[in-house]
């Protein structure tokens, strides 16, 4: 059976990248937010839960859900939020465990924006936490997204703070121009696979 390896971190803070160099060293990752947003469209029992509460028309004319309407209604509404997180987090779940019991390798990983929010990290053998200084972040996702600082800011403050992810992982990789990442990446990798340990 596969280590259970957990990977988050807030926006802009290189996740992505780290991921990247996991699955290059032949390593398999379960992206949470990605089979979110397809489980969101094939799922029948979400597709018929979302319906029921927020119209037919929650779902474009091809069956695929209308994303700026479901935004509308969850953005700036914690309750709504919720509702809708915990009628798609346990269905990933149970996708991720059903994934991850079919991969051969000596680890998986599992990577999600809200591994610590979402109560998921108990669940993992391991968590690493990616974080990097908020100027940094911000400048990133200003490139990427094209949008100004303040958007950038808004969603950082809608998210948990690294102080309060910290506690909770076993090991944090800090991304900016002074740590080198790949030995720090490396050195996991060969722990995990020769000890079956992150350290």
């Amino acid at each position: 059976m596969a280590l259970k390896i957990g990977i988050t971190g807030g926006i802009g803070s290189g996740k992505s990248v780290i991921c990247r160099v996991f699955k290059q060293l032949g390593t398999p990752v379960f992206e949470a937010d990605v089979w979110a947003k397809q489980l969101v469209n094939t799922h029948a029992d979400i597709k018929t839960r979302l319906i029921d509460w927020y119209g037919t028309d929650i779902y474009t004319s091809n069956g695929t859900i209308d994303r700026k309407k479901l935004a509308g209604i969850i953005f700036n509404n914690q309750l709504e939020l919720e509702k809708v997180n915990n009628l798609i987090h346990p269905v990933v779940r149970q996708e991720f465990l059903s994934w991850a019991e079919n991969q051969e390798s000596p680890y998986v990983i599992h990577e999600a924006a809200i591994l610590f929010e979402s109560g998921f990290y108990k669940m993992m053998d391991y968590n690493i936490l990616v974080s990097a200084p908020e100027k940094v972040r911000i400048e990133r996702v200003m490139k990427r997204d094209k949008v100004n600082a303040a958007i950038v800011k808004e969603r950082i403050n809608k998210q948990w703070t690294d102080e309060q992810k910290r506690p909770l992982a076993n090991v944090e990789l800090v991304t900016n121009d002074k740590n080198l990442l790949i030995p720090q990446i490396l050195k996991i990798d060969k722990q995990l696979k020769e000890n079956g340990k992150i350290w």
